[in-house]
């Protein structure tokens, strides 16, 4: 196709939600505006829900600014259906139900996604079900497996256990024979931890987890730690890692600085790294939408892998979706239903 390609006659305005400057949930705001025509390489997906993710919360703070080009809609990972593709795009993709990762514009009615970021959704899979999928699967994949390099039989920590991010590097620990172990903030929150299918869970407001740790791997430590709050958490995991271990910080939410030792990374050969997911370019994310279509998407439509969702909100109360994110009493990923 050369020029834009259309199922059905689409509206030229929207419902979405947005923001005019930072602050509480309650910035968030039900707003008319353009419906997004797709370019070369896009396609127009009529949006039927949205997945909530930390990085949104921390967008409508101020501060995580969109990248250049990306809309100043929150929202990274949609399901609906494609309703028009841009110039020269592949028009058998119109009809089909995709989820998709993207760049921001999520909560509206209408959301464009580059072509190459959709997999398909599965018969049998709710709309819920794959939005509250790519943003989690996508940055879990990457940085557990292609940055840490997780192999059969090894040991992770996850911070986080019961959220969005630690619920699926659970789920995906269990599938790909890694032995999970995570830090939750409460008793009730390391039962559902555990519930899920994770080996062991720690309180850490009861518990020393690098004790904890050292105890549960009989001194050697993990290969692996996925960390999602950095600052004084570094030099922890560090202590956690077995020789020749690997760090992957995710997110900030303990603070941007920490101090170590640079000869225990020597000593130990311990590996720091780290990335975040939204700022990487669109062939990096096709390669990975590539990538996790081969590896972990048969294992969706199989059903061995679905998302652990909390709650669900309509897509005009937003705010509340976000203050409950905010105030960490959820176990899973919180959606929005457009529709």
């Amino acid at each position: 196709m050369s020029a834009l390609a259309t199922a059905t006659v689409i509206p030229t305005v929207m419902q979405a939600i947005d923001y005019a400057e930072p602050g509480g949930p309650e910035v968030l705001v039900a707003v008319e505006m353009p419906v997004p025509v797709p370019a070369q390489g896009e396609v127009l997906v009529r949006v039927e829900a949205a997945g909530v993710n930390r990085p949104d919360v921390i967008q409508r703070q101020g501060f995580y600014p969109p990248p250049p080009g990306a809309p100043h809609v929150p929202g990274l990972e949609i399901a609906g259906t494609v309703v028009a593709v841009g110039p020269d795009t592949d028009d058998a993709m119109i009809g089909q139900p995709v989820c998709a990762l993207v760049a921001g514009g999520g909560y509206a009615e209408y959301c464009v996604a580059r072509a190459d970021h959709c997999l398909t959704v599965p018969s049998g899979i709710s709309m819920a079900e794959a939005a509250a999928l790519p943003e989690t699967l996508f940055t879990v994949w990457h940085n557990l497996f292609q940055r840490g390099y997780a192999r059969d039989g090894e040991t992770v920590l996850v911070h986080g256990g019961t959220s969005g991010i630690g619920s699926m590097a659970i789920m995906l620990g269990k599938l790909f024979d890694l032995k999970v172990i995570v830090t939750c903030g409460s008793d009730d929150k390391c039962a559902a931890a555990l519930k899920i299918g994770a080996a062991h869970a720690i309180n850490y407001k009861t518990h020393d987890f690098v004790e904890e740790v050292k105890t549960l791997t009989g001194g050697k430590g993990v290969e692996i730690v996925l960390d999602m709050v950095g600052g004084s958490y570094l030099p922890r995991n560090m202590a956690c890692l077995a020789d020749d271990g690997r760090n992957v910080t995710i997110a900030v939410q303990g603070g941007m600085k920490a101090e170590i030792s640079v000869l225990e990374i020597m000593r130990r050969r311990l590996t720091l790294t780290g990335s975040t997911l939204r700022p990487r370019s669109n062939s990096f994310k096709a390669l990975l939408a590539d990538e996790i279509s081969r590896e972990v998407w048969p294992l969706v439509a199989t059903g061995e892998l679905s998302p652990i969702i909390h709650s669900r909100y309509p897509l005009r109360d937003a705010a509340k979706a976000h203050a409950q994110m905010e105030s960490g009493d959820l176990v899973g990923k919180i959606v929005l239903e457009i529709g």
